[in-house]
């Protein structure tokens, strides 16, 4: 069952060989006569749009949210499973107290539970304040590390891996608001779907700070309802790194965390694929965290999340397409990268190619149905019930500007892969700052 890390050595090889993949796809129906320029197009319309509308279609069917409903239903402090809580935290001067405060009022048995944070080399007041709250509350676990350690989040997360001894690890970021009944539902919808992880939907806190996090907030909606429908046609559903509930056992034949990625969550759900452990999502309750507020913090994160992205697919490829896997599984990964990462890069030479040879561009109709399809999920994600924050209203003009929002993946896409197709990657861990909201 084990899943050996992947360090993904040959990564700027495959990326230069994806890049000039989708270039010339992009570029080569511009060579065809009119009229049959626009068959690849159409074509991918049908088999990737039509498999987007499926999923989405599908979600909202049948998730295990009413714990009263559970065969899994506790009773005694004794039949809780032990449970720890980790949070690396660099610099996190502004939410750290809040942090430790809120995981004090987690309902959940005092006797099962733990709570480590791994300051990561912090070189703001983050350690100081880490002692002061260790000796309010002797149950808090604080692990250092150098600043130079490496390894990113995933390298805070192995420092304290080898320490702990609960069945499961509730993964959250340092900005990260639970409900006090969150744990115990989580821990129920786990053990009820006999899933090996889940993942909580992600909401924003911060979506009335401006249109930016609004939209954020619409996104991680959006998110959520493709990976419910993923999940209810037997696809593939993917960690989001913040509320998310792993199997610890799993996690240690894995491998650990992969401190090769700048994106550990993404890395870890196809190492739990590969291993044939099951992943699940909750929509309710969920986790909440701040949304960056300006475009340049926007930016940044994005660069990384598509990066790891693009990295699990180079390091996992010969496990995703093996019989490892369901025939199901493997078409919807290959639906979702087509759709996710090869579509952004093949409408920007696509767009190349317009200019260069004074010709109408080929690949409109699928980058229709794909954002339509998006539009649905938006709209189906915010008129959902939901318990935290929320959820901007989807009217008409709010759902048209996030539908166009959702275009900066195909600036950022292109971007990370052309960046690491030419250059070579050194590891950083490029950290969302959090503000306290």
């Amino acid at each position: 069952m084990a899943t050996a890390v992947v360090t993904g050595e040959h990564r700027q090889k495959q990326t230069a060989l994806f890049l000039i993949a989708c270039g010339c796809a992009g570029a080569a129906p511009h060579w065809l006569e009119a009229g049959r320029n626009l068959l690849p197009a159409i074509t991918l319309s049908l088999l990737l749009g039509g498999y987007g509308l499926f999923t989405v279609l599908h979600s909202r069917k049948k998730f295990f949210n009413d714990a009263n409903e559970s065969i899994y239903s506790p009773t005694q402090e004794a039949e809780w499973p032990l449970v720890d809580v980790l949070v690396a935290a660099r610099d996190e001067e502004a939410v750290v107290r809040r942090l430790v405060d809120r995981l004090q009022v987690i309902n959940y048995p005092k006797s099962k539970i733990s709570f480590w944070i791994i300051d990561d080399g912090s070189v703001d007041k983050t350690p100081q304040l880490l002692k002061d709250l260790q000796s309010q509350f002797p149950c808090l676990n604080v692990v250092n590390r150098s600043r130079s350690a490496g390894g990113g989040k995933s390298g805070a997360l192995n420092a304290a891996l080898s320490q702990l001894s609960g069945e499961w690890l509730l993964i959250l970021d340092a900005d990260a608001q639970l409900q006090p009944d969150s744990l115990r539902r989580l821990i129920v919808h786990a053990k009820q779907g006999r899933w090996s992880a889940v993942q909580l939907r992600k909401a924003v806190v911060n979506s009335n700070q401006n249109w930016l996090t609004r939209f954020q907030a619409m996104e991680m909606a959006m998110d959520a309802v493709i990976q419910e429908g993923r999940l209810e046609v037997g696809g593939v559903v993917e960690l989001r790194g913040n509320g998310q509930l792993l199997d610890r056992r799993i996690v240690q034949d894995c491998g650990g965390f992969n401190e090769d990625t700048v994106t550990d969550d993404l890395d870890l759900s196809f190492r739990f694929l590969i291993a044939g452990a099951l992943v699940g999502i909750l929509w309710d309750p969920p986790v909440q965290e701040e949304a960056v507020e300006t475009w340049q913090a926007l930016w940044r994160q994005r660069q990384r999340w598509a990066e790891g992205g693009l990295q699990r697919f180079f390091d996992y490829w010969p496990f995703l397409i093996s019989d490892r896997l369901s025939f199901i599984q493997r078409h919807d990964l290959v639906s979702f990268f087509l759709l996710q990462y090869a579509l952004p890069v093949v409408s920007f030479a696509d767009l190349l190619a317009t200019i260069l040879t004074g010709t109408m561009p080929t690949y409109w109709p699928l980058s229709i149905i794909a954002f339509s399809v998006s539009g649905l999920a938006f709209w189906r994600g915010c008129n959902c019930t939901v318990e935290g924050p929320v959820l901007p209203s989807a009217k008409p003009f709010t759902l048209l500007m996030a539908i166009i929002y959702l275009g900066h993946w195909f600036v950022v896409i292109p971007w990370v892969t052309i960046r690491m197709a030419l250059f070579p990657k050194k590891l950083v861990w490029a950290k969302t700052s959090h503000l306290g909201k």
